[in-house]
Protein backbone atom coordinates (compact mmCIF):
# COMPACT_ATOMS: atom_id res chain seq x y z
CA UNK A 1 0.00 0.00 0.00
CA UNK A 2 1.17 3.64 -0.70
CA UNK A 3 2.25 5.92 1.83
CA UNK A 4 -0.39 8.23 2.54
CA UNK A 5 -3.54 6.52 1.16
CA UNK A 6 -6.28 5.22 3.55
CA UNK A 7 -7.71 1.90 3.23
CA UNK A 8 -11.42 2.23 2.51
CA UNK A 9 -12.02 -1.24 4.02
CA UNK A 10 -11.11 -2.11 7.54
CA UNK A 11 -9.86 -4.62 10.50
CA UNK A 12 -12.48 -4.85 12.82
CA UNK A 13 -9.62 -3.38 15.15
CA UNK A 14 -9.23 -0.83 13.15
CA UNK A 15 -13.06 0.27 12.66
CA UNK A 16 -13.51 0.33 16.05
CA UNK A 17 -10.61 2.77 16.52
CA UNK A 18 -12.03 4.42 13.37
CA UNK A 19 -15.24 4.73 15.38
CA UNK A 20 -13.44 6.37 18.08
CA UNK A 21 -14.36 3.31 20.55
CA UNK A 22 -11.75 2.60 23.44
CA UNK A 23 -12.81 -0.75 24.05
CA UNK A 24 -13.77 -3.56 21.46
CA UNK A 25 -17.23 -4.15 23.98
CA UNK A 26 -18.36 -0.83 23.07
CA UNK A 27 -17.78 -1.22 19.24
CA UNK A 28 -19.62 -4.41 19.62
CA UNK A 29 -22.15 -2.47 21.76
CA UNK A 30 -22.60 -0.01 19.21
CA UNK A 31 -23.02 -2.05 16.25
CA UNK A 32 -25.95 -4.77 18.12
CA UNK A 33 -27.44 -1.23 19.02
CA UNK A 34 -27.56 -0.09 15.11
CA UNK A 35 -25.51 2.88 15.44
CA UNK A 36 -22.77 1.50 13.28
CA UNK A 37 -23.22 -0.86 10.43
CA UNK A 38 -21.58 -4.78 10.75
CA UNK A 39 -19.20 -6.29 8.12
CA UNK A 40 -20.05 -5.94 4.58
CA UNK A 41 -22.01 -8.83 4.09
CA UNK A 42 -19.94 -11.84 3.62
CA UNK A 43 -16.94 -10.62 4.86
CA UNK A 44 -14.72 -9.63 8.53
CA UNK A 45 -14.23 -5.96 7.13
CA UNK A 46 -16.23 -2.44 7.37
CA UNK A 47 -16.25 0.13 5.19
CA UNK A 48 -14.88 2.93 6.22
CA UNK A 49 -17.59 5.25 4.07
CA UNK A 50 -20.40 3.24 6.13
CA UNK A 51 -19.11 4.18 9.57
CA UNK A 52 -19.30 7.69 8.47
CA UNK A 53 -22.39 7.70 6.89
CA UNK A 54 -23.74 5.79 10.47
CA UNK A 55 -21.84 8.29 12.19
CA UNK A 56 -23.45 11.26 10.45
CA UNK A 57 -26.97 10.31 11.21
CA UNK A 58 -26.36 9.30 14.73
CA UNK A 59 -25.30 12.66 15.20
CA UNK A 60 -28.53 14.33 13.27
CA UNK A 61 -25.88 15.05 10.07
CA UNK A 62 -27.90 13.91 6.85
CA UNK A 63 -25.21 14.80 4.41
CA UNK A 64 -27.33 14.66 1.04
CA UNK A 65 -30.90 14.66 1.90
CA UNK A 66 -31.33 17.34 4.32
CA UNK A 67 -29.73 19.88 2.05
CA UNK A 68 -31.48 22.16 -0.23
CA UNK A 69 -30.18 22.42 -3.86
CA UNK A 70 -28.26 26.16 -4.46
CA UNK A 71 -30.80 25.77 -7.40
CA UNK A 72 -34.11 25.55 -4.59
CA UNK A 73 -32.19 27.88 -2.91
CA UNK A 74 -32.34 30.75 -5.28
CA UNK A 75 -35.76 29.45 -6.41
CA UNK A 76 -37.16 29.90 -2.54
CA UNK A 77 -35.07 33.20 -2.59
CA UNK A 78 -36.68 34.99 -5.40
CA UNK A 79 -39.99 33.66 -4.35
CA UNK A 80 -39.47 35.46 -1.41
CA UNK A 81 -38.51 38.51 -3.23
CA UNK A 82 -41.34 38.74 -5.35
CA UNK A 83 -43.99 38.13 -2.28
CA UNK A 84 -42.13 41.37 -0.91
CA UNK A 85 -43.03 43.41 -3.56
Amino acid sequence: MSAGIEPRVLSKNAAATYAGCETMSAFNDWVRRGILPGPIPGTTRWDRKAIDAALDRASGLNATSDQISPYKRWKAEREGQAQGR
